[in-house]
């Protein structure tokens, strides 16, 4: 089985889904058996997480496969491998160092969303926050492009 896209957040294994209605069951339980004592229910953080990174899902084989984000808390040694990788994505896709690159952006996004998956476990208030910064960061971003573009616009014409 091939996971869809190699990303920088570290997610679970991948969970085989029958039918919608599996779908739904192990959606709660990330598709695990339920534990021996009556705490079928995902985690306050593993809720705030799935709703922070959306579990990834994809048909393979006529099969319907779901990907949770991981809810294992990180080690200092899990941070530097998050660099190392990072700066080797970026080497290898060629990222450009200086200037629009939107290889470049993708790899960091991806390093911010890991990073905002780490601190949420740790402190999912702060988590939440960070969360909020990065999608300010975006809006603004977003914003300065839609402006980029109408000046060029009225440069051309």
């Amino acid at each position: 089985m091939i996971p869809p896209l190699n990303s920088l957040v570290k997610y679970d294994n991948p969970v085989l889904v029958n039918s919608a209605r599996d779908k739904k069951n192990k959606g709660k339980s990330k598709g695990q058996l339920p534990p021996v004592n009556d705490s079928k229910a995902p985690t306050q953080t593993e809720d705030i997480l799935n709703s922070i990174l959306p579990p990834r899902e994809w048909t393979e084989d006529g099969q319907l496969w779901i990907q949770y984000v991981s809810s294992t808390p990180a080690t200092r040694l899990d941070v530097i491998n998050l660099q190392e990788q990072l700066d080797l994505k970026l080497q290898q896709r060629q990222a450009r160092e200086t200037g629009i690159c939107p290889v470049r952006e993708e790899l960091y996004a991806q390093c911010f969303d890991e990073l905002i998956r780490q601190i949420t476990i740790n402190c999912a208030e702060r988590g939440l926050l960070l969360l909020r910064v990065r999608d300010e960061l975006r809006m603004t971003v977003a914003a300065y492009q839609v402006f980029h573009h109408i000046i060029l616009i009225l440069y051309l014409t």
